[in-house]
């Protein structure tokens, strides 16, 4: 008689028992099958919801993409193609079998962008060409196509990579189409009071204390790429003092940034726990010589966090990855608030153990699964998950929300960002809304 099969998992015990040299091979994509994990059913692919690479490709004002691919791979973008604001900023050069083995759409490409131009009442600030896996097996020199490309239209044409085989290298692609978007800006004069926020497609909550603390440091002037309207707006981006980096996947646009513009970096994260946003606005205050008084700020999300435990005492919570945090930095905060997580679902980096070490402490039996390993088809819950979830029981994420479809969901994936204080008293706010109000019995889900 077989053996049942069973989904994968190591618990926070035992990966930091391994540590960071010796990630388990189910949580490197590189190295098995792909299962098409919940990811998938959010709508979380390179073309659809949420900012994958066609979108953040569009990131630059007036700007629009050629996607060069096999039909199969341009598909998926209609579904944002109907997003009144993404009207005519999407062309398709469809590759055939042809063009795949002889490699001759590229130079179809100028073409394609020259009749793009022609088309457009309005010339586009840029021309992003989107590229796919078929040009990365073929050792395609894009920057070399695009070249071609400005010189036949005298418009600025940048390569947007599409591909998944580059996912677990140095430049993955949502790595690579940050410097694309920043690429056009040019030296400029700098301006002592304007900051740029580096790392988002989407802005950061209007409320976010962030800005205030900005301001109240002399900030008069801060700049995301998502808020400018115009391509002339999105110019004096390179006059920012200094840039915010608040997503390690900007790193290597802000090295650029210092290196083009000379327009220096600090990179900020965004964490859960309201002890480490404090230490680190300290640090940004130090760093910059200023005092940062975030009390008020401190002691609103803390209310939050508290009002919400003593609403509902320890809450279960299984944590995915398809939401606006690092899985692992969530539920650390949680597990210090004093609540439960027996699993989480996430993609584990060297840059995580700092939060796994730290759980493993507090909850070493924790459950920790790869959403991308194909035996995640037989996930089923254990005795303790079940035992787990006669208490209050959340499912943070759509991916874990997918595990548990019959319990409460807070999918906490809005394209705007929280970020700092607000980011903590935001959720434990829709928490305790989602809780508080809930059926007996039913399933509820929140974005």
């Amino acid at each position: 008689m077989s053996e049942k099969k069973c989904a994968v998992y190591y618990t926070a015990e035992e990966l930091t028992e391994r540590g960071k040299e010796n990630i388990p091979t189910e949580f490197v994509s590189a190295d098995h099958l792909i299962y098409s994990s919940p990811a998938t059913l959010a709508f979380n692919s390179p073309g659809a919801e949420g900012f994958g690479v066609k979108r953040a490709g569009l990131a630059v004002p007036e700007s629009v993409m050629l996607i060069v691919s096999p039909g199969c791979c341009g598909r998926n973008t209609s579904l944002i193609s109907k997003i009144p604001e993404y009207n005519n900023r999407f062309f398709y050069l469809t590759m055939d079998e042809t063009d795949i083995i002889t490699g001759r759409h590229l130079k179809k490409i100028p073409q394609a962008v020259r009749e793009i131009v022609d088309f457009l009442d309005k010339k586009p600030s840029v021309v992003m060409i989107c590229i796919t896996c078929v040009d990365a097996l073929l050792g395609t020199d894009m920057e070399r196509v695009c070249k071609k490309a400005e010189e036949e239209t005298q418009i600025q044409v940048r390569p947007c990579y599409m591909y998944a085989l580059t996912r677990e290298g140095r430049k993955p692609p949502m790595v690579h189409v940050r410097q694309s978007i920043y690429s056009l800006l040019a030296p400029a004069k700098r301006n002592p009071a304007a900051v740029d926020i580096l790392g988002f497609f989407a802005p950061l909550d209007d409320t976010s204390e962030i800005y205030a603390i900005l301001h109240a440091l002399g900030v008069k002037k801060t700049m995301e790429i998502s808020r400018m309207k115009t391509y002339e707006e999105y110019l004096h981006m390179s006059e920012a003092n200094f840039a915010l980096v608040l997503n390690p996947e900007a790193r290597f646009a802000a090295r650029d940034f210092e290196e083009r513009l000379s327009v220096p970096s600090i990179e900020l994260t965004r964490f859960y726990d309201i002890d480490r946003i404090q230490k680190q606005y300290a640090a940004l205050g130090k760093a910059i010589g200023r005092r940062i008084d975030d009390t008020a700020y401190y002691q609103k999300a803390k209310d939050s966090v508290e009002q919400f435990y003593k609403k509902f005492g320890p809450v279960a919570f299984s944590v995915g990855e398809c939401l606006n945090a690092d899985p692992f930095e969530l539920s650390l905060a949680l597990l210090r608030y004093g609540h439960v997580v027996p699993e989480i679902f996430g993609t584990i980096t060297a840059e995580n153990f700092v939060y796994i070490k730290h759980i493993a402490q507090i909850s070493p039996d924790t459950r920790v699964y790869s959403n991308l390993h194909p035996s995640m088809i037989f996930y089923e819950e254990n005795a303790k998950m079940e035992e787990e979830k006669k208490r209050n029981f959340v499912s943070l994420g759509k991916d874990a929300g997918y595990y548990h479809e019959s319990k409460p969901n807070l999918a906490w994936n809005s394209d705007v960002q929280p970020y700092g204080y607000q980011a903590v008293e935001a959720l434990f706010g829709a928490l305790y809304e989602l809780l508080d109000e809930r059926d007996d019995g039913g399933r509820e889900e929140r974005s």
